[in-house]
């Protein structure tokens, strides 16, 4: 008979597993993953296999040859999410060669040097991502103009909403916001309005294109309560709000509306600052981190180098929830708070 292991109470118990909600997150990615593959076509099939094959093959052979862990970790899906999430995050041009390295970046660098699922303090699907955009920058800012489905490296490429944002700000000039499309279309992943010099509109990462698909996801976690809502909504109600009241203030600033549904934005609140490991564990400490992330990415969206600062808000505020932890304690259960014989 086994040794029996009793341990004080509270005792709980759940239907809940690592493969579970890994799994969970990646079937929530499947209206991208379609979406990506009918605006971007073979391009978009080519990043997301070669993102995935890499690090499950990167976690497989650092987990057994460098770190000898006796468990194999690539059965519960967190290394498929991560090649998921990298592949999002990456023009659907993108050459092979440079996948790869951003995928043992991610894996080996943000994830496996930590210790593995549960031990990295950020994102390893952002760190690769980040790496990648310091590293190679002309290839990581160069984005194919929807609909040419059967090319990868040749595609014609073209300015995003997010540049044409920037530009208006940097010029001074409101006129140039009306080379956007509408919102609706900015829903949908309609990028092909035709800008001022005669070019067609890029679409951005294999997966911001369509802000629907990505909100179908959502509602899809929630329901399964895979997330909870005060991540994803505490950065879109920051980022409307302080949008907002710079268009309001000058209308150089794109509308509040326009800004949360172009970029990376929805794919950040919803699929990468939503990561358990790297984000605070009390509803408290998540709002603070998700207003935490809207404000910085509007700050560098707006007055940074780079169009989009989703990636970078959400690795700085990474940083922070240690912090955030230890300032919002959950509370003990069976924790007697005693008053003050003072105290009315």
């Amino acid at each position: 008979m086994g040794k029996l292991i009793v341990s004080l109470s509270p005792h709980a118990h759940g239907n809940d597993s690592v493969e579970k909600n890994m799994y969970g997150v990646v079937i929530a990615l499947i209206p991208t993953f379609a979406a990506s593959l009918y605006f971007f076509g073979i391009g978009s099939a080519i990043v997301l296999f070669v993102c995935v094959s890499a690090c499950v093959f990167f976690e497989w052979i650092i987990s057994k040859f460098i770190l000898k862990q006796e468990r194999c970790t690539i059965k519960d899906g967190s290394a498929i999410l991560t090649g998921m999430l990298l592949g999002f995050n990456l023009p659907s041009n993108l050459p092979v060669w440079i996948i790869i390295i951003g995928a043992l970046v991610a894996i080996g660098i943000g994830k496996m040097t930590f210790g593995g699922l549960g031990n990295n303090p950020f994102n390893p699907a952002l760190v690769g991502r980040c790496f990648l955009l310091v590293s190679f920058p002309a290839q990581m800012t160069s984005w194919p103009v929807i609909g040419q489905l059967d090319r990868y490296l040749d595609a014609t490429t073209g300015a995003t909403p997010l540049s044409i944002m920037k530009q208006a700000i940097k010029s001074g000039d409101a006129n140039i916001l009306g080379q956007l499309p509408d919102s609706f279309s900015l829903l949908l992943g309609n990028h092909t309005s035709q800008l001022a010099d005669g070019s067609i509109m890029g679409a951005g990462t294999t997966g911001e294109i369509c802000a629907l698909a990505l909100l179908t996801g959502m509602a899809y976690m929630l329901w399964k309560k895979i997330i909870t809502w005060h991540i994803p909504v505490s950065i879109i109600v920051t980022v409307f709000a302080f949008s907002g009241l710079l268009h309001i203030t000058n209308p150089i600033y794109a509308n509040p509306l326009d800004v949360i549904i172009t970029g990376g934005l929805m794919l950040g609140a919803i699929f990468m600052a939503t990561d358990y490991v790297t984000s605070p564990m009390t509803h408290k400490g998540q709002i603070i981190y998700g207003i935490g992330i809207g404000f910085l990415t509007v700050i560098i969206r707006n007055w940074g180098s780079y169009p989009e600062g989703m990636s970078f808000a959400i690795l700085i505020m990474n940083g922070f929830t240690p912090l955030i932890n230890t300032y919002v304690k959950p509370k003990r259960f069976g924790e007697n708070v005693k008053k003050s014989a003072n105290a009315k």
